[in-house]
């Protein structure tokens, strides 16, 4: 249930998505708003709150239940993700280490691979990421220098990654790397690491704008021999699909984290703009704060319906990349509009950090960057005419 939205139920959502939205608001309540403070001190969040995640049954909520996971739709995961963010949380790595990461593992890993591998994510025992960032390549996945050369029953891999979302306590990380650097996007593989590898190698974590609870790191591989077996797929060359056909997945948990915190951003400054007064009058009184307030309201409605399909044809597996990429789009340049506008209503206080409308602002501007920048959906998009 949408607290903005109070009688909107999506089409997609069932009773058991109910439930399923009360018992993650109810914990994330619990484990995650309390916490926010101490995370972005010590820029990571604790792995006791993994396992406890994990033992809550919230993490990898569609992957199979053999595997560890809780056998659901991804609408309970997207569903998981809306929660986590009402709940004012911006540390928890969620987004990676269940949405996404352990999903190339359950499409693209051997069966052996999946049992040993999976059930250790989904119970919050292993942190996992994916590494495909470099310093010289971001959203231009062809331009990954990270090599990978066969040797025996081994590749050895060489390079470096940057802005690796759990990178700085990851203990399993997909790693994109080049097996032939002149093949361009076709000379591209990805490699299931486990962290104790030795030559894998940690950085600094890094200072961001916001999200500074996240554990966003530098890795490097130095020489790091991993078993040919961990070749996800099991053949050369896969990697730039493998990773094409999962971004949609990627872009709608982007397109959803954005637009519940949005929808978060309306609701508070609603609360603050009906108690603050202002020349003998509550804020909301004035006209231009109803109006501000109605154009966000209004943005985050018509967002809303399109994300709902999209997770509707996720469900139904149909969701495309064009389709993905316009939600990822559409919800992170509403966000970006609607928090500063709801920020300005603040006044003063909202560029204080101790309130919540102000950490909103600083963590949105990464949701248009990351997953691919919104200049790269325009050319996914701009393509397909």
């Amino acid at each position: 249930m949408s607290a903005l939205f109070p009688d909107y139920r999506p089409a997609w959502e069932t009773d058991d998505h109910r439930l399923l939205r009360e018992h993650a608001r109810a914990f994330f309540a619990k484990e995650m708003t309390p916490n926010q403070e101490k995370w972005a001190a010590q820029k990571h969040v604790d792995r006791e709150t993994w396992l406890r995640t994990g033992e809550a049954g919230l993490i990898c909520l569609d992957v199979p239940e053999e595997y560890g996971g809780q056998g659901g739709d991804p609408g309970m995961e997207y569903l998981v993700t809306e929660e986590l963010v009402y709940s004012g949380d911006t540390a928890f790595g969620m987004g990676v280490g269940s949405t996404i990461t352990p999903h190339y593992v359950a499409n693209y890993a051997t069966e052996e691979q999946k049992r040993a591998w999976l059930p250790k994510m989904c119970s919050g025992e292993w942190i996992s990421a994916i590494a495909m960032t470099e310093p010289g390549a971001g959203s231009d996945l062809k331009g990954v220098r990270t090599t990978a050369r066969r040797d025996g029953d081994h590749y050895v891999i060489n390079g470096s990654k940057t802005f690796i979302s759990n990178g700085g306590s990851a203990d399993f990380v997909v790693v994109a790397a080049k097996t032939d650097l002149d093949a361009g996007h076709k000379g591209m593989a990805l490699f299931a690491v486990e962290a104790d590898t030795p030559g894998f190698e940690r950085g600094r974590v890094l200072e961001k704008m916001g999200r500074h609870g996240a554990d966003t790191a530098e890795l490097f591989f130095n020489d790091m021999r991993v078993p040919a077996a961990n070749l996800l797929g099991g053949e050369e060359g896969q990697g730039f699909y493998q990773l094409m056909n999962q971004l949609p997945r990627e872009r709608l948990a982007i397109a959803v984290d954005a637009l519940a915190m949005a929808e978060a951003a309306v609701v508070e400054t609603i609360a603050y703009t009906k108690e603050r007064q202002a020349f003998g009058q509550p804020v909301l009184d004035f006209q231009n704060t109803r109006f501000e307030l109605a154009h966000c309201k209004t943005q985050v409605m018509a967002t809303r319906t399109f994300v709902d399909y999209c997770i509707q044809r996720e469900i139904a597996g149909e969701l495309d990349a064009v389709t993905a990429s316009m939600a990822k789009m559409q919800a992170t340049d509403m966000l970006d509009d609607v928090v500063d506008r709801c920020l300005q209503l603040f006044g003063g206080y909202g560029y204080m950090m101790e309130y919540p409308i102000t950490q909103k602002f600083a963590a949105a501007r990464v949701m248009r960057i990351y997953g691919g920048t919104n200049e790269i959906m325009k050319e996914v998009i701009g393509r397909a005419l």
